[in-house]
């Protein structure tokens, strides 16, 4: 059975890719990859292919898609195909970096480490879901369980760009992206689309950056069709 390592964004575990194991499990051998341990991207692609067969396949959400990415450019004879979920190809420029400069002010402040609150889970989620109150639950319990240290450590790694190792993969890839995402915008997908020589690219409707939590069949569904293309023939 194929094994399918699922690298999770940051501050997000093995909880938001529930639904998506529970689909897949019959078809491949599903691995969570742990992103919480390394310091830097090399420890963090170290880590991942401690875990994982001669060949797999590999699936990265948002920061975990960076990893993906550097785990292809460092492996790629051993990946069989990639999907990559509300993420990028492209390094932080400097608005991003800035960004992330400030939300780790933030996190140092004293008192209790909360996570993704409400005011920031609006910009994680299409505006329709802002009432779910279980996705919601699910999302704050998640990001509290791995708490502050762990958000410090992963928003301090840089991300590198991935560009160069997306358009030398032959095999199948999955681009895949919510509709509402204004985190990392359907537009960026279709950028990597473009880039990859085999790549199918997905918009869900109805969803935000948190796509495999807020639509998870229709992400599972995406997934089970790109673990069962075949490879193009290329000249």
């Amino acid at each position: 059975m194929t094994q399918l390592i699922l690298l999770p964004g940051l501050l997000n575990d093995a909880e938001l890719w529930r639904d998506e194991i529970a689909a897949l499990s019959p078809l491949v051998d599903c691995r969570v990859g742990d992103l919480t341990r390394g310091e830097t991207m090399a420890a963090l692609v170290d880590d991942v292919l401690a875990v994982a067969e001669p060949t797999f396949a590999l699936a990265g959400f948002s920061f975990g898609g960076y990893v993906a990415l550097q785990v292809l450019a460092r492996a790629p004879e051993r990946v069989e195909r990639l999907a990559l979920i509300g993420t990028s190809a492209h390094a932080d420029g400097p608005a991003r970096q800035a960004q992330r400069r400030a939300l780790d002010q933030a996190a140092r402040q004293p008192g209790r480490f909360t996570g993704i609150g409400e005011r920031m889970l609006a910009s994680y989620v299409a505006p329709a879901r802002l009432g779910d109150r279980e996705l919601a639950e699910r999302v704050q319990a998640m990001t509290r369980r791995l708490g502050r240290d762990v958000f410090l450590r992963q928003n301090a790694v840089e991300r590198p760009d991935g560009e160069a190792a997306l358009r030398a993969f032959p095999r199948p890839v999955l681009i895949l992206c919510g509709e509402h995402d204004v985190i990392r915008p359907p537009a960026e997908h279709r950028d990597m689309a473009g880039m990859a020589p085999d790549a199918e690219l997905i918009v869900v409707p109805d969803a935000g950056h948190l796509v495999p939590m807020e639509r998870p069949l229709d992400v599972a569904e995406a997934m089970r069709r790109w673990l069962s293309r075949p490879p193009r023939d290329f000249p």
